[in-house]
């Protein structure tokens, strides 16, 4: 039995549990509206939702490793992944993905009764459909390009953290709608390195990915441009929001989100220089390894980026409590 969780956690992606988890906590900092009831309007809704948010990613991170199998075998920096999905299996896995659509479908409904909000059901009807159809056949979104870039950007941000807002409230500022803008664009920037990883195997399967389609180069630049206006946005919603509470010198705390923003952008620039280097014959096949080993590391860079951004929901949380 433990052999078997070990395994299901190997494909489900745990490098990724902290940007998950992240929705939950920036969803509160944006929606909690004081003052409120410690057990019914705070404790009780608080677990269901993570359970059923926590659930729904697992469930899309087991489909992306069960549709992506025959890739992941080709790409050295999957091994482990790919050990992890041979020993499990297909089957056993399909079992288990089915327990957890269903057991994140009857904690949905109790928080829905609690809250007397069916706009819940709507938006998680909604995740489950994109995170099925962005990675799996017929649809697979993934391989759309364009289409891959909206359906990321709705699946790890907007719907993951709206949902979460609207647990604990039915009114979202422009700040917010500012800010998870910002998020949303930051989301899918920090993505990008993961598909220039897979940039070569994809290209030779003939997998139409937004980076395969600019190329390297233009990807790289696509990534250091959207992770700048993410987060200038992010911050901008910030500030106005702390504003409203005349709480603005609070927003010094930005300084730790702008810190770990422009350490991330080093590493995309480092990506860039790289890319243009494939121009070069005699060092094209190093370059490759040197690409894919460097992105290889974005999975750091998206938790970096992550708690820089938690940091600021807890400093607007804490604006709340003043």
């Amino acid at each position: 039995m433990s052999r078997t969780v070990r395994l299901l956690v190997a494909v489900g992606r745990p490098e990724f549990l902290p940007a998950n988890s992240a929705s939950l906590f920036i969803g509160v900092s944006w929606g909690l509206t004081l003052p409120v009831d410690i057990v019914l309007g705070l404790a009780v809704p608080l677990v269901l939702t993570f359970a059923v948010v926590t659930l729904v990613a697992a469930f899309a991170a087991h489909i992306n490793t069960l549709s992506d199998y025959e890739l992941d075998v080709k790409d050295d920096t999957k091994t482990k992944l790919v050990q992890a999905m041979g020993q499990l299996g297909r089957r056993k896995l399909k079992r288990f993905m089915a327990v957890e659509l269903s057991l994140s479908l009857a904690l949905l409904l109790l928080l829905v009764v609690i809250q007397s909000k069916p706009i819940l059901l709507f938006m998680w009807v909604t995740a489950v459909f994109f995170a099925y159809a962005y990675s799996a056949p017929p649809l697979r979104l993934k391989s759309r390009s364009f289409l891959a870039v909206i359906t990321l950007m709705i699946v790890l941000s907007i719907l993951p953290v709206t949902f979460v807002a609207y647990v604990f409230t039915t009114t979202l500022g422009f700040s917010y709608w500012l800010f998870l803008a910002g998020q949303a664009i930051t989301v899918y920037a920090v993505i990008i390195p993961a598909e220039i990883r897979d940039y070569f195997v994809d290209k030779a399967k003939g997998v139409a990915t937004m980076t395969v389609q600019l190329g390297l180069t233009n990807a790289s630049l696509l990534g250091l441009t959207l992770l700048s206006l993410g987060g200038i946005l992010c911050g901008a919603g910030f500030v106005l929001e702390l504003a409203v509470g005349s709480l603005q010198v609070l927003s010094v705390f930005l300084l730790v989100m702008a810190l770990a923003y422009v350490y991330v952008l080093s590493k995309y620039l480092n990506l860039y220089h790289l890319s243009k280097e494939l121009i070069k014959p005699d060092r094209q096949e190093q370059t490759e390894k040197d690409v894919v080993g460097l992105a290889a590391k974005n999975p750091k860079w998206i938790t970096l980026i992550t708690q820089s951004i938690v940091v600021m929901c807890l400093v607007l949380l804490i604006s709340k409590l003043i």
